[in-house]
């Protein structure tokens, strides 16, 4: 036990509450936190030496924990209480802030937390209690500090926090807890304490302290003695799944010499890719140019006949067609509005033609429509004098008609001729694109708003200490690089690649190796973005930190780790829970480094992700890029992996339009001038064991994606 404060448990209170945490909020709304600090009053084992009051963010919540956690001597943490955010609510983060961040769990203290409230209320089934301890070292990487804290979460109400610190704190379970985190063996803090501790209702085994297994959530704490090999990971109560990524708080030495993943085919990567990503959620949006890339999550009819009336295909004048050729006074919608108002039943004069533009409704008595190009104008009217007809000076007043009216029905669109009412104008699923056809056909049946997927905002990050940013803002940290540092070429490179194709990105810049760094520019990228596209530290080196802090930090799963495909064999693929959206879980792609690596991995993985989130289907070549038969300029050799070529596709006129693909050169990974130019990735196919081909011949036909615009030669 701590010898500080006379040897007293010090605690610190979280409340989590936006509405606490707002800027000039009323100091009094926070209830709960004043009442725990109350509450310990009465218990002289303790003593309550912090408080703070965050919003409900993930982020917030574990920045004011890890700050408490990574305390030194005297001002060491040995328990914090938080109060908030554990319910069911759409802004309760708590338990998936807290979550990863565990080192040991504690399910014999959430079990005593749930029995006990439920003794008082069947609703405290819907509360979501967490508890364990943290370890310093997982926060600060300081493999020499054993330090750990003690967690636990309450609900917000002051009812609930007094009944859970009751059960905690009379039984004795917390006190003797601290002592056993502290290298005590339990004794001085009551007998019979430490059998309750030991026993695990969710698992139906004992939880050890001094060896054997440690269960672990998220990045572990300091190992003494025991396995690491009896894992289990649990987050939000998803299945559970198998923690590969070596433990970047441990030495160097002890890192996996080969990758523990295994490597999967570029089909079984689609195929897996398709299975764990899900369109977005529907959402209704005004129908503006601004609707280009989404696709429909509706049907959409014609609310009524169009045109609605008979209306003119031509500019020119309506009028009856048994009028013959000769001089009649010219009428407009200015002058007569009558002629077309539903509530008047005037028609149009003997003697007089009504001018009308194409699209125009006719008015009613006229049954034909002769062409501006077939008649004159004989007479304007003049400056308006005592006498004269009232009208514009210089508008037309009389006008010829050089032929006699046309047939009835000429250059007339009858009344439901373009769409009858309830016709089926576009499918759910169809593609609003940037050709404005949609958007029109949309507009022209009066189409407001419509319902469509939402289309995904893409959060984008490079890593590693040994790259800066072109524009000077480096945020690097790392030592022992060299000072040499080459330039970041994948994030803007993959930027213009998804602006242009009218994702927004949520830029957040370079991220140094260092797991905290990883964490929190990951969880804002959560936050902000429907997916995360990062480039980097995919590979075996010991500042390979992504997959890592994916499984061990965020509670990840890495669906696949390798990909049989040249270049971009570290590719991994992850879904990460965050429960308070929808779909519960986010993608994300961890690309290499390399430039090409990352573009060609861009093109042909994530493109299909990014399709399959705003409501592309994947089935068949619904969601990936297209490709075209082409006509190989130079020999390609071929690889037992899956390789993806760059090169520049020319359409040949002279022989018939075939697509030429001609070689950017060198193909190594590393090289970006090999995608300078570039519009298509030729597919060679994988060189099976014993074959003896060894490449693809020029004049050869071959299968390749097309990434860009294709050249036209004469």
């Amino acid at each position: 036990m701590s010898e500080d404060l006379n040897g007293k448990i010090r605690v610190a209170v979280l409340t989590v509450s936006d509405r606490a945490a707002a800027p000039n909020s009323d100091p009094t709304y926070d209830k709960s936190g004043p009442a725990i600090r109350e509450l310990f009053i009465d218990y002289p084992a303790f003593s309550c030496v912090d408080h703070a009051i965050v919003s409900d963010e993930a982020l917030a919540i574990q920045e004011a924990v890890k700050r408490w956690v990574i305390r030194r001597g005297k001002d060491e943490i040995d328990w914090i209480v938080t109060t908030g955010g554990t319910g069911f609510g759409i802004r309760d983060r708590t338990p998936e802030a807290i979550t990863p961040l565990l080192s040991r769990p504690a399910p014999g203290l959430v079990h005593l937390l749930i029995s006990s409230s439920l003794k008082h209320t069947q609703m405290a089934a819907l509360s979501r209690p967490v508890a364990g301890t943290i370890s310093q070292a997982s926060i600060t990487l300081d493999s020499d500090s054993g330090h750990e804290t003690l967690i636990v979460t309450l609900p917000g109400s002051v009812k609930a926090v007094r009944e859970n610190l009751a059960a905690l704190l009379d039984s004795g379970v917390v006190v003797h807890a601290v002592d056993l985190m502290k290298g005590g063996d339990g004794m001085k803090s009551g007998q019979g304490v430490h059998g309750a501790l030991e026993s695990d209702p969710i698992h139906g085994h004992g939880h050890k302290h001094h060896g054997g297994h440690r269960h672990r959530h998220g990045e572990g704490g300091k190992h003494h003695s025991g396995s690491e090999g009896h894992r289990h990971h649990h987050h939000h109560g998803s299945n559970e799944h198998k923690i590969l990524s070596h433990d970047p708080s441990q030495a160097v030495s002890a890192r996996h010499r080969t990758s523990p993943y295994s490597i999967v085919s570029f089909k079984n990567a689609l195929e897996i890719i398709d299975k764990n990503v899900s369109h977005l959620p529907v959402v209704t949006l005004p129908v503006t140019a601004s609707l280009r890339g989404h696709i429909l999550a509706e049907d959409v009819y014609a609310p009524a006949d169009l045109p609605p009336t008979k209306t003119t295909s031509v500019d020119g004048y309506a009028l009856r067609s048994s009028d013959p050729a000769g001089t009649y006074v010219v009428l407009t919608s200015s002058s007569h509005p009558q002629l077309l108002s539903p509530a008047s039943q005037d028609v149009l004069p003997e003697g007089c033609i009504y001018r009308i533009n194409t699209g125009g409704a006719l008015p009613r008595g006229a049954d034909t429509v002769i062409m501006v190009e077939d008649t004159k104008v004989v007479e304007t009217y003049p400056e308006s004098t005592d006498g004269n007809p009232a009208g514009p000076p210089g508008e037309e007043w009389k006008v010829e008609t050089l032929i006699p009216a046309p047939p009835s029905r000429f250059n007339i669109r009858q009344p439901g001729s373009d769409v009858r009412q309830g016709d089926l104008v576009m499918r759910r699923g169809e593609r609003i694109t940037s050709g404005g056809g949609e958007v029109g056909s949309l507009i022209f049946v009066g189409k407001k708003d419509v319902r469509v997927f939402k289309k995904p905002v893409v959060a984008l990050l490079s890593t590693g200490n040994e790259i800066r940013d072109l524009t000077g803002q480096v945020s690097t940290t790392g030592a022992g690089e060299g000072d040499w540092k080459s330039w970041d070429t994948n994030r803007p490179s993959l930027a213009a690649s998804l602006q242009g194709m009218g994702y927004e990105v949520v830029d957040l810049g370079i991220v140094p190796d260092e797991i905290d760094a990883h964490v929190n520019a990951l969880q804002d990228g959560l936050a902000r973005a429907d997916i995360i596209l990062t480039t980097g530290g995919t590979s075996m080196g010991p500042t390979d930190l992504l997959k890592p802090v994916i499984e061990r930090r965020l509670g990840g799963e890495v669906k696949f780790g390798r990909v049989s495909v040249k270049p971009g064999k570290p590719t991994t693929f992850a879904v990460v829970p965050v429960e308070a959206d929808a779909p519960k879980v986010k993608p994300l792609f961890a690309l290499p480094g390399n430039p090409a690596s990352a573009l060609v991995t861009f093109n042909i993985f994530v493109v299909p992700a990014l399709r399959k989130l705003g409501g592309w289907e994947f089935s068949g070549e619904g969601c990936n890029l297209p490709k075209v038969k082409v006509e190989l300029q130079q020999a390609m050799p071929l690889d037992p992996r899956t390789e993806f070529h760059r090169v520049i596709l020319r359409s040949d006129l002279k022989n018939g339009g075939m697509l030429k693909a001609y070689s950017t050169g060198g193909q190594r990974s590393s090289r970006v001038a090999s995608l300078s130019g570039a519009n298509g990735l030729v597919i060679l196919p994988q060189k099976g064991p014993g074959e003896e081909r060894e490449e693809l011949k020029s004049g050869e036909t071959a299968e390749a994606v097309i990434i860009g615009e294709i050249m036209i030669t004469t």
